[in-house]
């Protein structure tokens, strides 16, 4: 059955272009082609990758974000018979999502011979109460059916609450039936992994692309492929992926 994964959080710089790009390697990786679709009208992070040809839906006229735009998305999953991957903004993400709701998309995509799973990302620092009741309303909205992976993003600090892991929390408790998955993004030192993985990302490089510029020095690249095995082994344990 072909996935669709939409990447929904209201709250942006918590790691959703981030989780799009890591996923459509993981599919190419595996022998797939995604389709790889960025519906983010303000930073197109997604789509700067050239290498995965994401592409680029318009969704705002004068400013203004219309839901009809949404439907050219749906033809453009339709279109594909590999897995779907949908990055999505902090501006778009109320519409889509009532997008999504409004006109039973779920069950649109079943019928077809898809299946929606719903990808949300909880952050430390300063989004994190924030990114964990994004995730409480949008469990309590899709239909019991809908799956959910949750991706834990420690970039911005620990992903805990008064020495409490996600897992232990009230809003992962109250809900744990509907989350198929969740993938820990490991914590990598700023000054080395880090430093590296974020030099390839701001050359909107992917592993493959990086790895092969003799430029990056041996222990970059070795680093570059620790980093790229440690997450890929993290996604194949979360096969719903």
């Amino acid at each position: 059955m072909k996935k669709v994964h939409m990447l929904l959080q209201s709250n942006g710089s918590v790691g959703k272009s981030f989780v799009a790009f890591l996923l459509a390697q993981y599919k190419i990786n595996q022998g797939q082609n995604p389709i790889c679709i960025d519906t983010d009208p303000v930073n197109s992070t997604f789509h700067s990758y050239q290498k995965l040809n994401v592409h680029k839906l318009s969704i705002m006229e004068k400013n203004v974000i219309h839901d009809r735009h949404f439907d050219e998305l749906m033809a453009l999953i339709e279109s594909s018979n590999d897995d779907a991957i949908v990055d999505n903004g902090a501006l778009s993400f109320l519409p889509l999502s009532n997008y999504l709701l409004n006109n039973n998309v779920h069950s649109a995509l079943k019928e077809n011979g898809s299946e929606l799973i719903i990808n949300v990302m909880i952050t430390g620092g300063q989004a994190f109460i924030d990114t964990l009741n994004n995730f409480g309303q949008l469990v309590s909205q899709f239909p019991e059916n809908i799956k959910f992976v949750i991706w834990l993003n420690p970039y911005w600090g620990p992903i805990e609450d008064q020495g409490k892991s996600f897992e232990q929390l009230k809003v992962y408790e109250e809900n744990k039936s509907r989350v198929s998955a969740i993938v820990k993004i490991p914590e990598l030192n700023r000054h080395t992994f880090g430093r590296d993985l974020s030099d390839m990302l701001k050359d909107k490089l992917t592993f493959d692309e990086a790895l092969a510029q003799s430029a990056r020095t041996i222990i970059t690249r070795q680093r570059l492929i620790m980093i790229q095995r440690e997450i890929f082994g993290l996604i194949d344990i979360a096969r719903i992926l």
